[in-house]
């Protein structure tokens, strides 16, 4: 038998994790919101309708499992209000699933169990997963897609805690993997870059092409199989060996024309894009040069460009 979960803040990934946790075998034990409506609705979805609660404690301490999906900047209150109140039961795990917090914001978890006696048996992690969620169709299961399916999934804290994450996001149907719990707020910065900061280098990539006379939406149909077989190349070559064009080949020229064009857009926006151009040519010159293809000379001159 699979161990009993509960969930306090059940908005959409609480409730997300209300109905597959369900649907693979684990027992719905309690749910609590913000409010009533919220805590019932997660429980109806799991198939457990009288397992919601007004407190937050009452609900935490059914659970083998305790997940707090509150917004990241109450976890660690929400948490220690519940250990106030005696609300993790003995050898529980408790985790959260921020991306960006450590499972050390559930220090409190540990400092208080049913009894003091109890304290040391808890144990806290986090359980991120690489993915946004859209809000549970109560009433038609079958059109939402698992969304935890084939997605990667975060998992770091103490490690029975680990452990029991591991096996939660692979039941669940996602792949995890551990990370240190000192490396949390760099592996949120580092999908932060590759997601956020990807919408921001397209945008970029748009108004270029956009002021060479080419429509937004055409600019994107064009760009768009160059970004697919680059992001192909990455993952079957790796990073080195996947840079192509003008800075890999060492052609400086070409790098200055670029450089004076965008000079040469209106406004104050063609400074702006001069220096994010410039930033990321700095960047890529270095793989240039781990690729070994890349002469010192032709670095030389790269650089003299982009510092002069």
């Amino acid at each position: 038998m699979k161990p009993s979960f509960a969930i306090i803040g059940c908005g959409k990934v609480g409730t997300a994790l209300s109905r597959y946790l369900a649907g693979a075998g684990y027992r719905p034990a309690g749910f609590s919101g913000r409010n009533a409506a919220s805590s019932r609705l997660a429980a109806e979805i799991a198939g457990a309708p009288s397992c919601w609660y007004e407190n937050m404690e009452d609900a935490a301490r059914q659970g083998d499992i305790v997940f707090i999906t509150t917004p990241d900047d109450t976890i660690g209150a929400v948490c220690g209000l519940i250990a106030e109140n005696s609300g993790f039961s003995d050898n529980a795990r408790v985790f959260h699933c921020s991306g960006a917090l450590a499972s050390t914001v559930l220090a409190s978890a540990k400092k208080r169990g049913r009894a003091a006696s109890d304290a040391g048996h808890v144990r806290t992690g986090s359980l991120h997963p690489l993915q946004s969620f859209a809000t549970v169709q109560q009433k038609s299961p079958e059109k939402d897609p698992n969304p935890f399916e084939k997605i990667i999934m975060a998992v770091e804290g103490d490690a029975e805690a680990v452990e029991t994450g591991v096996k939660i996001a692979a039941d669940l149907g996602a792949r995890p993997f551990t990370i240190r719990t000192d490396g949390k707020m760099l592996y949120h910065a580092a999908a932060v870059v590759a997601s956020n900061y990807l919408v921001t280098l397209m945008n970029l990539a748009i108004e270029l092409m956009s002021a060479s006379g080419v429509s937004r939406p055409q600019a994107f149909e064009i760009l768009a199989p160059l970004i697919q077989g680059t992001l192909a190349n990455i993952k079957a070559k790796g990073i080195p060996e996947a840079l192509t064009g003008p800075i890999a080949r060492g052609d400086a020229g070409i790098i200055e024309k670029h450089l004076q064009a965008i000079s040469a857009l209106p406004g104050r926006k063609a400074e702006e894009i001069a220096d994010y151009y410039i930033q990321n040519g700095l960047e890529t010159l270095k793989i240039a040069r781990a690729r070994g293809t890349l002469s010192q000379e032709a670095a030389n001159r790269l650089f003299r460009i982009f510092k002069p």
